[in-house]
């Protein structure tokens, strides 16, 4: 019974944790920015700045290395959120989550909260503090994953393009053609294609900064030359490019591969450990009593 009732009073708190996470993002969303009234209003939310004393206090309002480095992983992950918020919101949470803990060991010591709660209250903190602890660890990993995803599709639309190379159709029209063998860049190849007509060049480089890879940079100057005039030239750069994507695709696999083989290594090896433990390491017990015998 106890233990069931320690189980539930931890969910809850682990629920209590993830909604008071949500309310703090929305609240800091809403006073750095107001709801549009329109839908074409969007872009001048997105420009609005945050509040100037909560970047100022968190130290995110001046250009630093770690905000350089936000960037990065933000533009690369696909993240659509400005690096000065993001960094000011970890360094709050990274004073706020101690500051919980201490208040609920206060109130246990006081006796307003049971031993319980409060361990579970600093468990859940704790728990808090090593995602942020490892969150550049996490973005990282998924910005290679999403680079890898981006690169295979990237290979897919150039194969699609160099097979339309011949066909009189628009390049419009042939990136739209393209569109059905994406998936994770779909949504940024369609807006692409609805802002194509508006004016390319700004299209191709809103396209290129919401992919954030370095693939997506060669890929997208291709497009660029081949909007300006096609030539066999500039096929031929796109087969080279195609090549050079699919040999950091295998490339990237093998080093997957022997990832994997390491671990699988490793895991091998704890049987056998177990193995010396329980069937041979008493026979080497008894042999050293026998030899202690011996000796006396």
């Amino acid at each position: 019974m106890d233990y069931d009732l320690g189980l539930y009073q931890w969910l809850g708190w682990t629920v209590q944790f993830a909604l008071a996470a949500t309310a703090i993002f929305f609240l800091l969303r809403a006073l750095s920015a107001r709801s549009p009234r329109f839908r074409i209003s969007r872009r001048l939310m997105r420009n609005r700045q945050p509040p100037r004393w909560w970047l100022r206090s968190m130290g995110a309002d001046r250009d630093s290395p770690a905000l350089r480095e936000r960037a990065s992983l933000l533009a690369g992950c696909g993240i659509r959120l400005a690096p000065e918020v993001y960094l000011a919101a970890r360094r709050s949470l990274q004073l706020l989550l101690p500051a919980i803990a201490v208040a609920a060991y206060g109130l246990e010591r006081a006796g307003a909260l049971a031993s319980l709660d409060f361990g579970y209250t600093a468990a859940v903190m704790a728990a808090g503090l090593l995602l942020l602890f490892w969150e550049r660890m996490f973005l990282e990993a998924y910005r290679r994953f999403r680079a890898d995803r981006i690169r295979k599709e990237l290979v897919i639309v150039s194969s699609q393009l160099l097979y339309y190379s011949g066909s009189r159709l628009h390049l419009h029209g042939k990136l739209t053609r393209c569109l059905p063998f994406t998936k994770l860049m779909r949504s940024d190849l369609q807006l692409l294609l609805n802002e194509w007509y508006h004016r390319p060049d700004s299209a191709l480089a809103r396209f290129r900064e919401r992919l954030g890879t370095t693939d997506a940079y060669g890929f997208v100057e291709t497009i660029r030359t081949l909007r300006l005039g096609e030539s066999e030239e500039v096929y031929d750069m796109m087969r080279e490019m195609a090549k050079e994507y699919k040999a950091k695709i295998e490339l990237a696999k093998a080093g997957r591969k022997e990832t994997v083989s390491y671990v699988l290594f490793v895991l091998a090896g704890i049987p056998i450990l177990y193995t010396f433990q329980i069937f041979l390491y008493p026979w080497v017990q008894q042999s050293q009593r026998l030899f202690d015998l011996l000796n006396s």
